[in-house]
């Protein structure tokens, strides 16, 4: 049983029956989204040891949050079953010295440590991705959207939603007609085309910087170095992947197996098995030469520029492939006509926050959100 399978049953089964009885008249939606390898859809047997089981968010407004989510907490203490699907609904405690991780716990009575977290969506959204220095969650500009780590937008917009209830007006997203969950996933699903762009540029711009890097390393007998420059190079045309079809990347852990599932993969995946698997630098430059120039057709299959080259060539006088070099990046950022993009941007295409670091404590922390505006260098002007 999938992690979504089994929370599904749980709210259906078991939560909403007692709110029903017992909170009638809460207005609410239930959902399994954000932390999670089972919100993306990629738990497996291993993922059962810590933070998995039986459990569901429940969003109301902030305002019945602070008001009634301990008394719904004690409530569903009391009367949920031990046991759910063959799984404890009984957790540990949060770990301090573990990330706050809770593991399964079997008990044989109650009250149960459950995790039916009661939650107002607004206050949630703001721990999860931070928000504008005019308080605003959702990205207000183009800028806004760059800010915000792509492993987090994808869990967002992953996952269920088992029930809707809860107005999108109550929660500050719009009005009455729209449940909150819809209209925030909904505004949530895609970058607006012209950051879309803008991060596209940003990667080929990392590429085109790169690309010369990997032969001259190899060749000065700096093996290690040079496959070190290789696979950052098999990175980003992976990222490229994921912006062409419109899909955010999840975090390191699943990066790979989320590239897998993309149609991309077919045509890249043996290409770049090959970087990897190449053992001295000429080989290797063989292979990038094949992956930029089916980055090259992917580039042209958008068709977001003028047709682009596709066929590699040398580095000037030097014996190392290269295709970025031709302008990919900036004929890219010449298609963006936006007052948000500034001479800077466009200067130093430097994308968002995930082409900014890898630091996992930089992705997690969402208090860093109007720090990176600044970094980045835009402005509070919103998308027309």
């Amino acid at each position: 049983m999938t992690g979504i399978d089994l929370a599904r049953g749980f709210y259906v089964d078991v939560v909403a029956p007692l709110l029903r009885r017992y909170a009638g008249d809460l207005s609410y939606s239930a959902a399994l989204i954000g932390p999670g390898s089972e919100v993306l859809g990629f738990d497996d047997d291993v993922s059962t040891d810590h933070h998995w089981g039986p459990r569901v968010l429940i969003f109301t407004s902030d305002a019945d949050a602070t008001a009634r989510s301990a008394d719904l907490h004690a409530m569903l203490a009391e009367r949920l079953p031990t046991e759910y699907g063959g799984y404890p609904t009984n957790f540990t405690d949060p770990d301090p010295d573990d990330n706050g991780t809770q593991l399964l716990h079997p008990v044989e009575s109650g009250p149960v440590n459950h995790r039916v977290e009661i939650v107002g969506l607004h206050d949630w959204l703001a721990g999860y991705i931070g928000s504008e220095r005019t308080g605003a969650i959702l990205p207000v500009d183009a800028v806004g959207w760059l800010t915000i780590p792509q492993q987090k937008l994808r869990t967002l917009i992953a996952g269920e939603v088992f029930h809707d209830g809860l107005h999108a007006a109550e929660a500050g997203f719009g009005g009455k007609e729209h449940g909150a969950l819809a209209a925030v996933r909904s505004a949530l699903a895609w970058y607006p085309d012209d950051a879309w762009r803008y991060l596209i540029a940003a990667v080929w711009q990392r590429i085109a910087q790169e690309e010369p890097l990997v032969g001259r390393a190899g060749q000065n007998g700096d093996e290690i170095g040079a496959r070190l420059i290789a696979m950052r190079l098999v990175r980003d045309a992976m990222r490229l992947c994921f912006l062409a079809e419109r899909q955010y990347a999840p975090y390191a852990k699943w990066f790979g197996r989320a590239f897998a599932d993309l149609d991309a993969a077919r045509t890249f995946g043996p290409l770049l098995g090959a970087v990897a698997a190449a053992t001295g630098w000429r080989d290797r430059d063989g292979a990038l030469a094949s992956v930029y120039s089916e980055l090259a057709v992917l580039h042209n299959s958008l068709s977001i520029t003028r047709p682009m080259p596709t066929e590699p060539h040398g580095f000037f006088s030097r014996p190392f492939t290269v295709l970025a070099i031709e302008g990919f990046a900036q004929e890219t950022l010449d298609t963006i006509d936006a007052s948000w993009l500034t001479p800077r941007m466009r200067r130093s295409p430097i994308g968002g926050i995930d082409l900014l670091s890898d630091n996992t404590d930089l992705l997690e922390d969402p208090a860093y959100r109007d720090d990176l505006r600044r970094l980045i260098g835009g402005t509070d002007v919103a998308l027309e």
